[in-house]
């Protein structure tokens, strides 16, 4: 409209000289025609700038690198990660028409009780610029699943207390169901570009799986598995082996299919994927042409876009397995690994012992501070400092002296350093009153037990 309207007034402001003449001037008109043609262009490049306002919102528990991720996104190293809401952003770049803008991203905490700030981010008005984007640690895939499901409940959540008009959110939910359908694999040709649909293939979409878009958020979604380098360390450690690793992906391919969401694994630490996530985002959200094949091949390098997944291709890893189910449980298979409590009395059997040395020095400041706020004389009624010290000073030489093997000081139990303990204790226990001399004998007895290879 703008285009023939600035047309239009160009055309009457040239009639009225050409009206008094009789007949048009030829050269006139090809001047005419030239300044229309320009005005089109500069009105058609002003209409192709990039929009502003455009989202990602990222989710995901504490700890699974959001912040990180868009931080490379951005194409920065140092950053001061928040609390709540943060905020970052980074570039868009049209070379076709000279162009740039900025994409926010907002990362939401991970504790679930800063989820209200999701209206900061993504108001009523801006919830169809929005990409959702799913954060999954790898490094923990036993906490994979109940984190998609519980971050994808929490972004249901909010849109629904958006109250988006009925029809606008039937018109969300209906594009969502379109580009999955529309979704066309790129071509095998050099340049990667898609093979266009045949005119009577345009017309005709084929139908939604059962277990496809059961859970349409009238947005796209994009999850993504940070820290997949973790993978070799999940196979070495914890002894995950190839159908541990094709379980998970398969249970996560399933919620995907659920939201028609993007599933793509990252690891910000090899610089993985981030180039594809980058291109994905700004191809949903601004329309830039994307050329990248789903990837399945390497384990810890997948890329599933929207649209290209479906049960049958899902079922394919079903068989590498030979100890699991494809039903069983996702918890019974992908079990979290029981927490390690450090103990300082007593520490796991076979396990390096460090800590002797340390315990015996905390015992023995205590009784000394016991020792000391009794006013202990000794014969001249003046406080044997100096002896305790001694004292103490020779039973930490002695502990040290028979630890366990492998231990600092073990089996360097020197008949000296015995009987320099020995000549302490009778020294003290000459010039200690009999009250103290019993509470004396129960520490030397704790220092001198038989079973000094255990922590008290």
């Amino acid at each position: 409209m703008a285009t023939s309207g600035r047309s239009a007034l160009l055309s009457s402001t040239s009639s009225g000289p050409k009206s008094t003449l009789e007949n048009s001037n030829p050269e006139e008109d090809d001047g005419q025609n030239l300044w229309s043609t320009i005005l089109s262009e500069v009105s058609t490049h002003s209409r192709s700038k990039l929009p502003s306002g455009k989202n990602v919102l990222v989710m995901g528990e504490v700890g699974s690198g959001k912040t990180t991720l868009v931080a490379k996104l951005q194409g920065i190293e140092e950053y001061m990660k928040g609390r709540g809401l943060e905020y970052l952003y980074f570039s868009v770049h049209d070379d076709d028409i000279d162009d740039h803008t900025r994409c926010n991203a907002w990362v939401l905490d991970g504790d679930l009780y800063h989820k209200g700030l999701q209206g900061v981010a993504v108001p009523v008005d801006s919830v169809e610029n929005t990409v959702l984007l799913i954060a999954v640690d790898m490094s923990r895939p036993w906490n994979a699943l109940d984190s998609l499901q519980k971050w994808a409940a929490v972004a249901r959540e909010h849109i629904d207390k958006l109250r988006v008009a009925p029809e606008k959110l039937r018109e969300m939910e209906h594009r969502i169901v379109k580009q999955f359908q529309e979704y066309v694999e790129p071509g095998s040709g050099e340049d990667g570009v898609p093979q266009r649909r045949s005119e009577e293939e345009e017309g005709v979409l084929l139908p939604l799986g059962d277990n496809t878009l059961t859970h349409n958020l009238g947005i796209p979604v994009v999850v993504v598995c940070t820290k997949c380098d973790a993978i070799s360390t999940l196979e070495k450690e914890h002894d995950y082996r190839d159908e541990h690793l094709d379980f998970i992906q398969s249970h996560i391919r399933r919620f995907c299919l659920h939201y028609g969401a993007t599933l793509l694994y990252t690891s910000v630490k090899e610089m993985k994927n981030l180039d594809i996530l980058y291109k994905y985002l700004v191809h949903r959200l601004y329309g830039f042409p994307f050329h990248c094949s789903a990837q399945v091949v390497e384990k810890d390098a997948v890329f599933i876009p929207s649209g290209w997944d479906n049960e049958k291709k899902i079922a394919i890893l079903y068989e590498n397995f030979q100890t699991v189910k494809a039903d069983d449980n996702y918890e019974d298979v992908i079990i979290k690994p029981p927490v390690r409590k450090d103990t300082s009395s007593r520490a796991p059997t076979g396990s390096p012992r460090t800590s002797n040395r340390s315990a015996a020095a905390n015992v023995a400041n205590i009784v000394t501070a016991l020792i000391t706020d009794c006013l202990f004389l000794d014969a001249t009624g003046q406080t044997s400092e100096g002896v305790l010290a001694n004292f103490f000073n020779s039973l930490l030489t002695k502990k040290a002296g028979t630890g366990a093997p492998g231990t600092p000081g073990g089996g360097n139990n020197t008949p000296g350093t015995v009987r320099k303990s020995g000549e302490n204790t009778s020294c003290l226990k000459k010039n200690l009153g009999s009250p103290t001399s019993h509470l004396l004998s129960i520490v030397v007895s704790m220092f001198s037990s038989p079973t000094d290879g255990q922590d008290t």
